[in-house]
């Protein structure tokens, strides 16, 4: 449940503003909340909305006026624990099953994938397209348009929470006890101390003017200059969250179940019973010394009450005094020139930071974590447990997850139960972890080139450039405005957007057969016996290249097509005329066919190999104009499109290449835009437009940027979802930079027929 409060009405009337009042409560989740976060207001949504992340592994979100859910965004497989937002109706969300998720309105646009552990933190930076994610694994990740662009290392222990500083530096908090300061360049600035336990939650002030943390120590601690400058003891031991208002104002929320409001402002200082009684239930709260927050005890040594008259030396100074036997905390106040009393520290007799605790694994806290032996040769399992899970169900769990015998289910469920004892719950006012699903931690615990016909830039020798002349592709209009041929000239009317949406494949048809067997023959010579083609080898394939060229009317054969896989299993060193064929062939329906209907795909599998970015750039270039071509039919749309993620996440891979690679590398991405045009594919629209932005950052040539230009408009057309995608990816940016380009015209004019749809 969501309470949603107000500033008091009859506060605003005297212009106090010194409370809150509950509105109404909002209700959509079916266990706990996690996570909060404010959706800026849009045109549809004046007023903005609330997203709230569950343990139900649902978002709701919401509108300020109804307590029900507006929609539910289903997709992550636990708990959500991490929400943020950006412009143009973009949400971020982290959970625990180690992905975070982009959301446009009600729809997935990208899932995030490359973190360990349970993501805790997520936000999204000011710069279009940056989000970035803290992780259990202790690692925080840079997102560039759905792509991990950087991996931030240094924390040695699980990253809680992430604040902005400037479109160039941010913070983040963690389990270690420390804040750390970074430039999104990679670089840690600094690391600030003064926690003595979990660090929970970090917030900003207005204008960067310092900020604030809250952790498990019973503390907000007010940050200033690089320095701790305030801390303000709370009478509950975790204090999970903090947000700094606009006005400057903090928020905090801790596990005794209470919101407080500390400000600076006289106007707005709660009444004098108000903070007498918030004093008195601070003397009266009780600190365990198993959390380390006071260092290690001993009674006998404590001087009395008279070491109270002498001032502190500075704010959030503690003392500890005996005091007819009872040992008592007090903070030091700078303001009020006094020492505060924050509570009683009890049970010190005998206790140890190893007392009691939880145990880390995979990014949460379990009372229990067992190291399961199945048999002796086999490997070892880990089981987590606490003791308020049915032994029963967690051991049924812990097979199924393991793939293991269930006829091991009452000896797991046994082996639990007898090292347990027993043992429940104990009945406590503490609220459990938000972020872990358990209780309080208590330390100690845890674990824890050019087209021109020339030199061979591959062989070095003077004769075969492989695809030299591939790069003409069918006109669209009646004019080809992606060949150089013709070249397209503008004109003082009223240009027509000719460009796109594209509704065909582009292919890669030119080529000189002769070149091709020719230098197909010479390394064939060249070659060991376990790869050497005979000569009927070259003659058939001589005979598919024909047939695949259309001079001849035959058809091509299940021999020739079996010649063919011989020879694109060749070494990578020699294997680049095979694939010429190969790319030439696949446009015939009969090869078309058998590639894409093949079981198993081993042929695409070997076809994807070549994409490796250490292998040769002759064989990288190929494949990818092999898989462009795949396009020709029906049956290779349906198979490109099976494969999009593994084809899209191997291509992109190529970036480094040479221009001829970057042409085929934005073909590709063009025929996956004509296809998700026709299906409106969001989600595939989402990861092209990830692949569009990311390659953008890489070319040069102006033929691979025209072709990306109307991959990128036939995406957004008539999609406002697939619009405000690109904008929050910051592709927008990306294309203006070519409105200037004076020749070819068709890159200028193209950009802005984009430009117009963002």
């Amino acid at each position: 449940m969501i309470s949603v409060h107000i500033p008091s009405i009859a506060d605003i009337a005297v212009c106090l503003n010194r409370g809150f009042t509950e509105i109404h409560c909002m209700s959509g989740h079916s266990n706990f909340v996690s996570c909060v976060c404010i959706i800026p207001p849009s045109e549809l949504y004046p007023r903005g909305l609330i997203a709230t992340g569950g343990n139900d592994h649902n978002i709701c979100i919401f509108t300020i006026d109804n307590p029900a859910p507006l929609y539910i965004l289903k997709g992550h497989k636990n708990t959500v624990c991490s929400l943020s937002s950006g412009k143009f109706g973009t949400l971020l969300s982290g959970s625990w099953d180690t992905t975070a998720k982009v959301w446009l309105n009600d729809r997935c646009m990208m899932t995030l994938q490359g973190h360990t552990a349970a993501i805790w933190a997520v936000i999204i930076l000011p710069e279009q397209g940056l989000m970035l994610t803290g992780s259990a694994d202790k690692t925080i990740k840079l997102w560039k348009a759905g792509r991990c662009e950087r991996t931030f290392t240094g924390h040695e222990d699980c990253v809680r929470g992430l604040a902005i500083l400037s479109e160039m530096e941010f913070l983040s908090c963690a389990n270690d006890a420390t804040v750390r300061r970074w430039q999104i360049s990679g670089a840690c600035l600094n690391v600030y101390y003064g926690h003595t336990n979990y660090i929970y939650s970090i917030s900003v002030f207005p204008q960067c003017k310092g900020f604030v943390t809250t952790g498990e120590d019973r503390s907000l601690r007010i940050w200033k200059k690089g320095e701790c400058a305030q801390t303000i003891r709370l009478p509950a031991q975790s204090v999970w969250c903090c947000c700094v208002l606009d006005n400057g104002d903090i928020v905090v929320g801790a596990s005794d179940g209470i919101i407080r409001v500390f400000t600076e402002s006289l106007e707005r200082t709660a009444s004098a019973e108000e903070i007498q009684a918030f004093e008195y239930e601070l003397s009266q709260a009780s600190i365990d010394p198993k959390t380390g927050d006071l260092g290690d005890i001993n009674a006998d040594d404590l001087p009395g009450r008279e070491h109270l008259k002498d001032p502190g030396t500075r704010d959030g100074q503690t003392r500890l005094i005996e005091d007819n036997g009872k040992v008592e905390a007090y903070q030091w106040s700078v303001s009020e020139g006094r020492w505060i009393k924050i509570g009683d520290v009890v049970g010190s007799s005998g206790a140890t930071q190893q007392t009691s605790g939880k145990v880390l694994f995979e990014g949460k806290e379990y009372d229990y974590v067992f190291t399961i032996d199945v048999n002796e040769s086999g490997p070892s399992y880990k089981l987590p447990y606490n003791i308020t899970d049915d032994p029963w169900l967690t051991a049924y769990n812990f097979l199924q997850k393991n793939d293991l015998n269930p006829m091991f289910l009452d000896q797991v469920a046994k082996f639990i139960m007898d090292n347990t004892k027993g043992q429940t719950l104990s009945t406590s006012s503490e609220f459990s972890d938000p972020f872990t699903g358990a209780g309080r931690y208590v330390p100690g615990s845890s674990s824890g080139s050019s087209t021109v016909p020339g030199a061979d830039p591959f062989t070095g020798a003077g004769r075969y450039v492989p695809g030299s002349a591939s790069n003409e592709v069918a006109p669209v209009g009646g004019v080809d405005p992606y060949t150089g041929m013709g070249a397209y000239q503008s004109s003082e009317a009223k240009v027509e957007n000719i460009y796109f949406p594209k509704k065909d494949a582009v292919t890669f048809d030119k080529a000189n057969p002769s070149q091709i067997l020719g230098k197909l023959k010479e390394l064939n010579s060249s070659a060991t016996e376990e790869h050497k083609l005979t000569e009927d080898d070259l003659t058939i394939l001589e005979k598919l290249l024909s047939a695949t060229c259309n001079t001849s009317a035959e058809t091509p054969t299940a021999q020739q097509l079996q010649t063919l896989w011989r020879a694109v299993n060749w070494p990578e060193d020699i294997v680049f005329p095979a694939l010429d064929i190969l790319r030439l062939s696949v446009r015939h329906p009969t090869v078309n066919e058998n590639f894409c209907n093949e079981k198993d795909h081993v042929h695409l599998a070997i076809l994807l190999k070549f994409l490796n970015p250490k292998g040769k750039q002759a064989n990288q270039l190929l494949a990818l104009r092999a898989l462009c071509n795949c396009f020709v039919s029906q049956a290779g749309q349906k198979l490109m499109m099976e494969h999009r993620g593994e084809i899209m996440t191997q291509a992109i891979e190529t970036k480094s290449g040479n221009k001829n690679i970057h042409i085929a590398l934005a073909t590709l991405t063009l025929n996956y835009a004509v296809c998700l045009h026709k299906d409106n594919n969001i989600e595939g629209k989402a990861q092209c437009l990830s692949v569009i932005s990311t390659v953008m950052e890489v070319v040069q040539d102006l033929e691979a940027v025209f072709r990306l230009l109307v991959a990128l408009g036939t995406l957004i057309s008539d999609d406002t979802n697939a619009v405000q995608l690109a904008k929050a990816l910051g592709v927008d940016s990306q294309v203006k930079k070519y409105a200037s380009v004076l020749e070819p015209a068709k890159v200028k004019e193209c950009c802005r027929f984009v430009l117009n749809l963002l």
